[in-house]
């Protein structure tokens, strides 16, 4: 498994997403330890849960869920690091609410490490901006879990430009990583992803695959995605996210997976060299898409 970046540390170059372990009340437990099992055999290094995962409003759910099928594995614990997030909570009826506010952060990330046993988290990230806080606040309280030895490292997520300055300059060096959404179909962190070269940050692509499991993305503006894929005799899974890989140095795309064969299959993306011609196809039909 190739790896790349977290700031002073190397990771997978792909990530496992853990939401989906526990993405609805039906979720296969079992399923989702041999899906997590599959991740850490297969070399992956990187996790990613928020204590927001649900699917109910209790908090913690997933993050209890993806430590319990850790401490399963033998050696797991040893070889992974674990990301979660803060910033988001769950009210009535599973709704999604946000408070950035810095009492709630910094409770929310120690109930976090006590959560997935961890005496420091290795990286904390700010799940979405609270648009009735302030964001220096919000960061000052990641700096000072950062300071107060609760965290190691720290990203932000659903970031602008602007906000990762902002960031940047409050976190310094204790700012390794930025999480939004890139794909194939989903572009519009273009910019945010080009700042994270710029200044050594990793770029965690969220929702990577952008639609490609439904057959329906297929046509229109991904069906340069379908003619790769069918010339190369891989899944279109495969392809997007070979594409990622290749995009940019420090992008890790970080599906989520509920079985192990989808685990494999976007593991199997490392391995896959996609020719100039494809990528130059690739790139240019993002042109075309929205965003």
């Amino acid at each position: 498994m190739p790896q790349r970046a977290l700031g002073d540390l190397r990771v997978s170059a792909l990530g496992m997403g853990a939401m989906t372990l526990t993405q609805t009340p039906e979720s296969d437990v079992e399923r989702g330890v041999r899906a997590v099992h599959a991740a850490v055999d297969a070399g992956i290094t990187l996790f990613d849960t928020a204590d927001s995962y649900g699917p109910s409003s209790e908090m913690g759910v997933n993050e209890r869920a993806l430590a319990a099928a850790l401490r399963r594995h033998p050696d797991a614990r040893d070889r992974v690091v674990v990301a979660t997030k803060g910033g988001h909570t769950r009210g009535p009826a599973a709704t999604w609410w946000v408070d950035g506010t810095p009492p709630h952060l910094a409770a929310a990330a120690r109930a976090s490490a006590r959560r997935l046993g961890l005496d420091a988290l290795p990286l904390y990230q700010h799940h979405r901006p609270d648009v009735r806080v302030p964001y220096a606040d919000s960061m000052g309280a990641l700096r000072q879990l950062v300071d107060d030895g609760v965290v190691v490292r720290v990203g932000v997520s659903n970031v602008d430009v602007a906000q990762l300055d902002l960031a940047r300059g409050v976190l310094g060096d204790a700012l390794v990583s930025v999480q939004n959404e890139y794909s194939f179909l989903e572009r519009s962190s273009e910019p945010v992803l080009r700042r994270c070269e710029e200044h050594g940050l990793a770029f965690l692509a969220w929702g990577p695959l952008g639609g490609m499991r439904q057959a329906k993305a297929l046509g229109g503006a991904a069906a340069p995605v379908a003619e790769v894929a069918a010339r190369s005799g891989v899944s279109p899974q495969r392809v997007v996210l070979a594409w990622l890989l290749a995009r940019s140095p420090v992008l890790i795309p970080i599906p989520g997976a509920s079985r192990p064969e989808s685990v494999r299959d976007s593991v199997a993306a490392v391995e896959l060299t996609l020719d100039p011609a494809d990528l130059r196809l690739l790139d240019g039909a993002g042109q075309a898409v929205p965003g």
